[in-house]
């Protein structure tokens, strides 16, 4: 609606996955080394833990972006899946063909794609995202996969990216296992607040931002409603930008968020 009046090319606001708006914040910085290091040194399991709307799902995804094409990737955005939906699913994104379904088959298949990309000098990547959803059952699956080793290596790294229930579930006695292999962990954070207007003009100018103005004041609203989270900044900032579009202002004031703060506070 709002996009002719401001110039834009683009929602800058979406709460999508979108590797395009991807905002480097220190956190995700760190976040991004502490993979980089657990792939490169083949750590075999990376914990990746955060709150709701933190970017998790849009870091994996440029982080994937950004490997080395030596390095195979398998991506699971949502692992609601049997067991043996869940291994057909990985070496799927593997782009291994099946011929028959078996966890045996699939292990064996699996196994042997992941002995030959090492002997060619590749590496393989595993990133399961919404990994709090992973039952108990999945996660001894998962432990199980992060043996295929050789007497030097790893050839498998696997990053579980997941909310802090995540962090919960593996305190459990009988996964003990699992969680003794986790050699990196990193848990993502908020944007801080001298980081706030920094991720707000990035969005704006990626979506091809004209003369739009958000006054200095308004920063402190943003920050106070969503604490840094950039999926609440984003939502707040499309609201403002509606509510702007109907007055016809291409300045977005105290006015106008406290009043979308109003509006989207819940009953």
């Amino acid at each position: 609606m709002y996009l002719e009046l401001y110039g834009l090319k683009n929602s800058p606001f979406n709460i999508t996955a979108d590797p395009e708006f991807y905002f480097e914040s220190s956190s995700h910085k760190e976040a991004f080394a502490a993979l980089l290091y657990g792939i490169k040194e083949r750590k075999g399991i990376i914990l990746v833990t955060g709150e709701v709307g933190l970017g998790k799902t849009t870091l994996c995804k440029v982080f994937m972006e950004k490997l080395s094409g030596q390095i195979k990737t398998s991506l699971i955005l949502n692992p609601y899946f049997s067991e043996v939906q869940l291994l057909e699913a990985i070496v799927g994104d593997f782009g291994l063909k099946l011929a028959r379904k078996t966890r045996l088959d699939i292990i064996n298949k699996l196994n042997s794609f992941l002995v030959e990309n090492s002997l060619a000098g590749g590496n393989a990547v595993l990133i399961i995202d919404e990994a709090q959803s992973l039952t108990n059952r999945q996660l001894e699956q998962i432990r199980l996969l992060s043996n295929i080793e050789t007497a030097k290596e790893k050839l498998l790294q696997i990053v579980l990216v997941g909310q802090p229930e995540l962090t919960e579930k593996l305190k459990q006695p009988n996964l003990r296992q699992i969680r003794q292999r986790i050699f990196v962990k990193y848990n993502l954070m908020p944007l801080k607040e001298e980081e706030l207007k920094g991720y707000v003009e990035h969005r704006l100018a990626k979506a091809g931002k004209s003369d739009l103005e958000i006054s200095p004041e308004s920063y402190r609203i943003i920050y106070e409603f969503s604490g840094g989270t950039p999926r609440l900044v984003n939502m707040l900032c499309d609201r403002a930008l509606l509510c702007s579009f109907a007055r016809e202002s291409n300045i977005l004031n105290e006015a106008i968020f406290n009043e979308c703060v109003r509006e989207l506070a819940l009953p």
